[in-house]
């Protein structure tokens, strides 16, 4: 633009000039999202988890770290805060060489262990920090959606993971620690994320705001938070599958008439085909409420519920989670009959 103004002062219309063709003095900015712009540079940056920075601050002081596991819900600074824990670890200068990020999702095969983690795994690490800071003797691989990587994929990474654990250290990012194989989360020490309260999204556009020079109203901010808010969570329902409405009518025709054998079955059908735990206890959630069931079954039931969805929460098994929480209905059911 800079240099199609300066054009126009003084010859008026002409062709703007090929890239590359401009003079050395002219330069280009790089136009940076805010997402990345103003991500967290240090582990005092990230908001709302101060339990976990506090630990990773102290692991960071002795110029080591564990195999981690970073779980929670999206957007809760969990790759911002292992990113931030890399620059402080290794400085400007090292971070490139010592940081191998993948996105699990998109690269999530075996093929990709075998191949990407295992060759960056096995290389050494040499050089040393220009400020003098202690730089531990390690490479960091950051795999992201790690809960989206098949059971073999994870079978080798663990292999992996043993076998250079000299020289490398791993952290798993994930939604559902429930869907990470129990020979991983053993080798990892894990950090749940909590979801962030809107207030602190507030303060943290505001501060984008003024740092940005933009005008703005409260009121707006606090609008664009909630719906922000409401929007991510009808994403959130989508990308975690929702499940057919036929589905959860069978699997409540089941807890009412059918046989334990059978419930074992649909439970395990519905895990296999990859629905989230919490996805199917929301939708149940709302049918329950709609069956002819007394208040005191409802409230048995809906009590389960949440002490599933706690449990979920701290990591416990999806399947059998959710069979527990199948029984206590089937069990209820046979009350009314």
């Amino acid at each position: 633009m800079q240099a199609f103004l300066k054009g126009t002062s003084t010859q008026g219309t002409r062709p703007l000039k090929e890239k590359g063709t401009g003079t050395s003095g002219e330069k280009k900015q790089k136009s940076v999202p805010w997402v990345e712009k103003y991500r967290p540079k240090c582990m005092e940056d990230v908001a709302f988890q101060e339990e976990v920075v506090a630990v990773l601050k102290k692991t960071i002081e002795g110029a080591d770290l564990p195999n981690l596991l970073f779980y929670g819900p999206p957007g809760t600074g969990k790759t911002s805060t292992i990113l931030a824990a890399a620059r402080e670890l290794y400085g400007p200068e090292l971070y490139r060489q010592r940081v191998l990020e993948l996105n699990a999702s998109d690269e999530r095969g075996i093929q990709v262990v075998r191949e990407k983690v295992k060759r960056f795994a096995q290389l050494t690490v040499a050089g040393h920090r220009t400020d003098g800071k202690p730089c531990p003797p390690f490479k960091i691989i950051i795999l992201d959606e790690a809960d989206s990587m098949t059971n073999a994929a994870q079978a080798a990474l663990r292999r992996t993971m043993e076998k250079e654990s000299r020289t490398t250290r791993f952290c798993l990012i994930c939604n559902y620690v429930s869907r990470i194989i129990e020979p991983l989360t053993s080798r990892c020490s894990k950090f749940r994320f909590k979801p962030l309260a809107n207030q602190v999204q507030e303060e943290r556009l505001l501060d984008i705001c003024d740092k940005e020079n933009l005008k703005y109203s409260k009121e707006v901010m606090i609008t664009t938070v909630h719906t922000a808010s409401s929007l991510y969570s009808t994403l959130l329902t989508f990308l975690s599958k929702v499940v057919p409405p036929k589905m959860i009518d069978n699997l409540l025709k089941i807890c009412y008439k059918g046989t334990f054998e059978k419930l074992e079955i649909a439970v395990g059908n519905m895990v296999d085909e990859g629905y989230a735990a919490t996805q199917i206890i929301n939708q149940l959630h709302e049918a329950i409420i709609e069956e002819e069931l007394n208040d005191k079954q409802k409230s048995a039931i809906t009590e389960k519920m949440a002490v599933v969805d706690k449990c979920l929460v701290d990591g416990a098994d999806e399947y059998l989670q959710m069979l527990s929480m199948c029984s206590v209905i089937m069990q209820q059911a046979t009350l009314s009959n």
